[in-house]
């Protein structure tokens, strides 16, 4: 028979440890990204109803690394995290630049997947529910260079304006997603990202329904069908109408109900930024 023993060693001394991470490396190849990825961490958020929302954010966190490092320090990511114990999106830089000194990094990367309920009433009965959609800030320094995107995913409902035309009776319809990516000047509410979307499509989304409302979302989105290439410019055209906005990325996704196959459609932004703060990361892909 085995027993299990536990060694704790006390009063070790840091210096005798061997470095690993900061031993040299031969191979001449700098890496752009190494760090931490899937790291479930609370976070807050603005909410113009409530003051702030608390969610849980999926954090990945990276920098470069120097051709003559062999490896970085993993442990020191979750350090600078543990500095705040809760995220906001205020601290975002702050947490970036600890990251650059704590790493001895050039540039460093942060990226906050989360969840962002909103609560929203029936159309008809006024029966209130919460909305769920998924956000996402990614955020950059480049030396002194910042840059921040930020992502929402918004449910709708499309109806297919071909099927209506040709069909003797109703027509097709679906489920869809619009993903809307922004760089901003100023604050950009979560919430006005999703009321453009949702006003491009056929009908907005609703977690509860009674037979009233499902009559009503029913009949709105007879009367306001879209395809996949009508949304998007309906929401490229609401966003060109906000000054703050300086790029965006409309993407838009129906989950086909009698095809095989998913209907897509995509806008980019390619004017420049007007600050120079971003110019340098209009072209660029992180």
């Amino acid at each position: 028979m085995f027993k299990n023993e536990i060694h704790v060693q006390e009063g070790i001394n840091k210096s005798m440890l061997p470095d690993t991470q900061n031993q040299s490396d031969k191979r001449n190849i700098p890496i752009d990204k190494v760090g931490i990825k899937n790291l479930k961490y609370p976070i807050t958020v603005k909410d113009p109803d409530s003051g702030i929302q608390h969610t849980v954010a999926t954090v990945s966190m990276t920098v470069d690394l120097p051709k003559e490092f062999k490896g970085t320090h993993m442990s020191r990511f979750v350090e600078v995290l543990m500095n705040k114990r809760e995220i906001h999106i205020d601290s975002i830089y702050e947490i970036l630049g600890e990251m650059q000194k704590k790493l001895k990094a050039k540039s460093a990367h942060i990226e906050l997947e989360f969840p962002y309920f909103k609560e929203k009433k029936a159309p008809v009965s006024g029966k209130p529910s919460l909305m769920d959609y998924r956000i996402k800030f990614h955020a950059v320094m480049d030396n002194e260079k910042r840059d921040l995107i930020m992502t929402v995913q918004v449910p709708v409902k499309t109806l297919c304006p071909c099927s209506k035309n040709i069909s003797k009776y109703g027509a097709h319809n679906q489920r869809g997603e619009v993903t809307v990516s922004v760089r901003f000047l100023e604050t950009v509410w979560i919430e006005e990202i999703i009321g453009y979307v949702e006003k491009s499509a056929s009908s907005e989304l609703f977690t509860l329904l009674k037979r009233e409302d499902e009559k009503f979302v029913t009949e709105h989105a007879y009367e306001n069908p879209v395809f996949v290439e009508d949304v998007v410019r309906n929401v490229a055209m609401k966003v060109r109408e906000n000054k703050n906005i300086l790029w965006y990325l409309v993407e838009a996704e129906n989950f086909e109900s009698i095809h095989n196959h998913n209907a897509y459609a995509m806008i980019e932004s390619h004017k420049e930024f007007s600050n120079g703060h971003h110019k340098d990361f209009v072209i660029k892909r992180y």
